[in-house]
């Protein structure tokens, strides 16, 4: 007699797969301000990065040995921190002005989508993926992330607290980055904050870092994928953002959304916010089965993915605005 295994095929986990471009090219994400600012504001943003993105677009097919490389673009407009004017209003500004300078936006996506979308809790999903990188000799004495809702690239500086009787002060000591190269960039960064009622609001940081992962194909829940495209056939755009849905298809030619890498053109000043993108996507579990269709595929078409999920985000930044 031979011993036997049978499982309900039902009962087996599967990984829905996603098409996948070379590229995912972000034309954009601003926020209220930009857009009450007007159409000129919208003009001088997409006439600064209409140089850039075509340099992004040249690199992506020099990747791909000269042949013609798959370049979706994107756009994300912030309904997640401050709702503003309406979809029917902005979207068409937003358009027209990328049109003016030469561009299209095959994808729009609300920023609200990353922290829900339909009724997946995206942003509680991700977090809950959260590996913090434990610093050497350290020897868990703080609290971890999903307790405070902070997440270092490092060590923080020892808390001073008064001395006891026969016990010394502790000394002030400078906090210290995990792969620092000689000298640190210690970097804190605040993932949510909760209010009194217990409303939890995701930072910025934590919501793009949540964009980078849709955008890289890598988002599932139950194994189906998140933040799916949804084809736009009305003749317009809605009065409200919550019937805009999370990610919508523009250009019905266009490339997959998710891609292998991602570039995003945008001002310097979402350096910073960026910055703490890396860290937290350098801690995060991302779902294996994702991961290893990324390299199934990619091995098939001989198109090289870096093995960091950080290290195939790439930015180009540009003053002023």
């Amino acid at each position: 007699m031979t011993d036997a295994v049978f499982r309900e095929t039902a009962a087996e986990p599967r990984n829905r797969s996603v098409p996948l471009a070379h590229l995912s090219l972000e034309l954009g994400h601003l926020y209220m301000e930009d857009f009450e600012a007007g159409p000129q504001r919208l003009r001088s943003h997409f006439a600064e990065v209409r140089p850039w993105a075509e340099a992004a677009r040249a690199a992506a097919t020099a990747r791909a040995g000269g042949k013609r490389a798959r370049i979706s673009t994107c756009f994300l407009i912030d309904d997640y921190f401050t709702r503003f004017s309406t979809p029917a209003e902005v979207v068409p500004m937003l358009l027209a002005e990328a049109e003016r300078a030469g561009l299209s936006v095959d994808y729009l996506a609300r920023e609200s989508g990353c922290a829900v979308t339909g009724k997946v809790p995206v942003a509680e999903a991700v977090a809950g993926r959260i590996v913090e990188s434990p610093p050497p000799g350290s020897y868990g004495l703080r609290p971890s992330a999903a307790q405070t809702g902070w997440l270092a690239n490092g060590e923080r500086s020892p808390v001073a607290r008064a001395p006891q009787a026969m016990k010394p002060a502790v000394e002030w000591q400078p906090p210290k980055e995990t792969a620092a190269r000689r000298h640190s960039v210690f970097l804190d960064v605040e993932l949510w904050s909760d209010d009194a009622d217990g409303h939890r609001t995701w930072s910025c940081p934590f919501l793009a870092a949540v964009w980078q992962l849709a955008r890289l194909g890598l988002l599932r829940n139950e194994g189906e994928a998140v933040l799916v495209p949804q084809p736009h056939t009305a003749a317009g755009f809605p009065d409200d953002w919550d019937e805009l849905p999370s990610l919508l298809r523009l250009n019905d030619r266009a490339d997959p959304f998710a891609a292998y890498r991602t570039c995003s053109v945008l001002p310097t000043r979402f350096l910073p916010v960026e910055h703490a993108v890396r860290v937290i996507l350098d801690q995060i579990e991302v779902d294996p089965g994702a991961l290893e269709q990324v390299a199934e595929r990619s091995g098939r078409e001989r198109t090289s993915v870096p093995d960091s999920v950080a290290d195939r985000v790439s930015y180009v930044y540009y003053a002023g605005l």
